[in-house]
């Protein structure tokens, strides 16, 4: 059965899914359900879409900006697939299964920033404007639909592969809610855009998504940094070249972004692939010795790729000293606003924080 007819028996689903969100959402609307503002910069970064839209760099790109202009910054999430709950502070040494994987790697490569977890985010935020030194600001990742928080800037991704204008909502499509949500975001950001994108492709983007003059657009791009040995950031090299064969070992929503980028250096590029935040085991790291041996019959210029997100997993159940993890690199991810607009983004974030404060002492 095609796709097309299975989405087509899924549709039904997706109508009374839809229901249910609306309803919740016009709840809110009506001030049923309560939502809570805090004297504190919040800022969401969140999507309509199940995962894949490439929050956790654009979190770690808000990070980076915030820092260098000298406010402290905390992340709150609700630490997908962790196997604690409440609220949960994390340290250079916690592990995915305490405060999951994108908190841990958030942690382990800003250990200054308070990394904190909590499912409900109004506990999480309350927690953490009571800690020392209390962060000048709370980034919120994940949580555009936690509508019992009202975030003081709401920042909307959608991917430039799969934009929520041209999406269904669940089962059927990937749409958490209805394409009407979009609505609530101050910045739209499409991320993941290709590097040949064109300037009629950004204005036909632009007409689909169909945002309102309030809301202002982005473009973003990633781009991947020099490879380095997961068991030790300072040992760097350059990627593959044209000889050398490639594992690539992910477990997230899209790798397709990195197999690209593989592909452009060596064309002998192998797929070790597995779920969204898998958690990795013996098994899988037997799977992986199986295919070293059998790709080094061919070659002895052999290395293992994967992704920062991956390597917090794999590092959870590989020994450094393990022979395997010398095989493992790590390709580092960062994102780029594209159309010059960079200064025009920051300036964004930075007046939203420094609004708020100013506002905030004169109160």
């Amino acid at each position: 059965m095609s796709e097309v007819h299975i989405r087509r028996w899924l549709l039904p689903l997706s109508y009374l899914y839809g229901l249910g969100v609306a309803i919740r959402n016009q709840m809110f609307n009506w001030g049923w359900l309560k939502t809570k503002e805090f004297d504190i910069p919040t800022l969401c970064v969140g999507n309509l879409t199940a995962g894949g839209t490439g929050k956790t760099p654009h979190v770690e790109l808000l990070i980076c900006l915030l820092r260098s202009e000298g406010y402290r910054v905390a992340t709150l999430s609700r630490g997908y697939g962790r196997r604690t709950k409440g609220y949960l502070k994390a340290t250079e040494n916690s592990t995915p299964l305490e405060v999951g994987d994108e908190p841990c790697q958030m942690k382990r490569k800003f250990p200054q920033v308070t990394v904190a977890v909590c499912e409900n985010r109004c506990h999480g935020i309350e927690r953490l404007m009571l800690s020392y030194p209390r962060p000048d600001a709370i980034l919120l990742d994940d949580a555009f639909q936690h509508r019992y928080v009202k975030a003081g800037l709401n920042i909307l991704l959608t991917d430039y592969h799969r934009l929520f204008s041209d999406d269904c909502l669940l089962p059927a499509g990937l749409l958490r809610e209805t394409e009407a949500a979009k609505f609530r975001a101050d910045v739209v950001v499409v991320t993941k855009c290709p590097d040949d994108i064109k300037p009629i492709d950004f204005n036909i983007t632009t007409k689909q998504l169909g945002l309102q003059p309030y809301q202002k657009l982005f473009f973003s791009s990633m781009r991947y940094g020099r490879l380095y040995r997961m068991t030790c950031r300072d040992d760097e090299r350059d990627y593959p070249q044209a000889d050398e064969h490639v594992i690539l070992l992910t477990g997230i929503a899209s790798p397709d972004r990195l197999h690209e980028e593989l592909k452009r250096h060596t064309p002998h590029v192998s797929l070790l692939t597995f779920p969204d935040h898998h958690a990795y085991n013996a098994w899988d790291l037997r799977h992986l010795r199986h295919k070293l041996q059998a790709v080094g019959k061919d070659t002895k210029k052999i290395l293992v790729v994967t992704t920062e997100k991956d390597a917090t997993r794999l590092s959870a159940v590989l020994p450094p000293d393990d022979e395997l993890a010398a095989y493992i690199y790590v390709a580092p991810i960062r994102v780029e606003i594209l159309q010059d607009k960079k200064n025009l983004f920051n300036q964004t974030v930075i007046q939203y924080v420094r609004t708020h404060q100013r506002n905030r002492n004169l109160s």
